[in-house]
């Protein structure tokens, strides 16, 4: 396993190779490149699926998590 004193090593080596103008352009195309793969994967219908399925619990914990302001 890559421990975080290996990590922070290999992000700064990132850092200084590709410069931070470049590092949003590859995180932007990284997580293109995520969602085409799972598209092919998966189709596109299970992935709404999962999206809806995890908005819904979203909005679920954040009506249980938060305590209405009367009881305050």
């Amino acid at each position: 396993m890559v421990g975080s004193g290996e990590l922070l090593v290999i992000l700064v080596v990132i850092l200084i190779l590709f410069g931070g103008k470049k590092l949003p352009e590859f995180a932007q195309s990284l997580g293109k490149g995520i969602r085409e793969f799972k598209k092919a994967c998966y189709g596109e219908e299970e992935i709404q699926e999962k999206k809806e399925e995890s908005s819904i619990d979203k909005q679920l914990t954040k009506q249980t998590t938060h305590p209405p302001a009367d009881s305050l």
